[in-house]
């Protein structure tokens, strides 16, 4: 298959790394699509935002961006114009004036979900046991347990800063849907699409899809690509 000149840029969300997009990296470069994961501090939103752009100033082309969980505020805050469209993966898109905090505790958490709160560091961790419970409950054991000992925490500062202008409102996105989400409410992922005018799809899937169906995310992904390399 040919390869394509647009480049996915994933964006991990926070308790995660770039590590959690492996299995989608290797489903887009056996479809001929080259994906780079920005390694994000999860210190602040401009950090991450910060963060973002210096991996896209790597990107030769177009670039399809792709963020999961937090990181749908990070990846409608970048100003680079190589962005060609979104992607959101289970993801939290704040609109302009919003916060991350805002859209998170829009719904009733469901009744797995943990409860959240920063540490004396002001860094809000996962406990150990909602890595089963609510995070990737769809993982085997063994993954649950390397998610829960390689966890990075979030700087609590990232989700209380309204957002601007986000880029969605300007370029095409597509929206994954995770009906068996445990942290983010698939009803608020459903009310983002919407506002987003995205093209959703839906799938019976956990918080880290990437993980527990790499296909399905690999799938919305290569949707988004071909749009914008429509010789694919």
């Amino acid at each position: 298959m040919p390869g394509s000149n647009v480049v996915a840029v994933l964006a991990h969300g926070a308790w995660t790394d770039g590590s959690s997009w492996r299995r989608v990296v290797a489903g887009l470069r056996s479809k001929g699509v080259r994906a780079v994961a920005a390694p994000l501090p999860l210190t602040s939103l401009a950090d991450d935002v910060a963060a973002l752009d210096r991996t896209l100033e790597l990107v030769d082309g177009p670039a399809v961006l792709v963020g999961h969980a937090y990181a749908g505020a990070v990846i409608a805050s970048t100003a680079d114009r190589k962005v060609a469209s979104l992607v959101y993966v289970a993801a939290l898109a704040p609109d302009e004036g919003e916060t991350v905090a805002d859209l998170f505790y829009r719904a009733r958490p469901h009744p797995d979900a943990p409860q959240l709160g920063p540490d004396r560091h002001e860094l809000i961790w996962l406990p150990e046991d909602a890595f089963a419970r609510a995070f990737a409950q769809q993982a085997t054991a063994e993954e649950q347990a390397e998610l829960a000992a390689a966890q990075r925490p979030l700087a609590a500062r990232s989700i209380g800063v309204p957002v601007g202008r986000p880029v969605w409102r300007d370029r095409p996105s597509w929206f994954l849907v995770a009906e068996e989400d445990r942290m983010i409410p698939a009803e608020t992922q459903r009310f983002a699409a919407e506002r987003m005018g995205a093209k959703v799809r839906t799938a019976p899937v956990d918080h880290m899809p990437m993980l527990t169906a790499p296909s399905v995310v690999t799938d919305i992904v290569l949707e988004a690509v071909r749009e914008v390399d429509p010789g694919r």
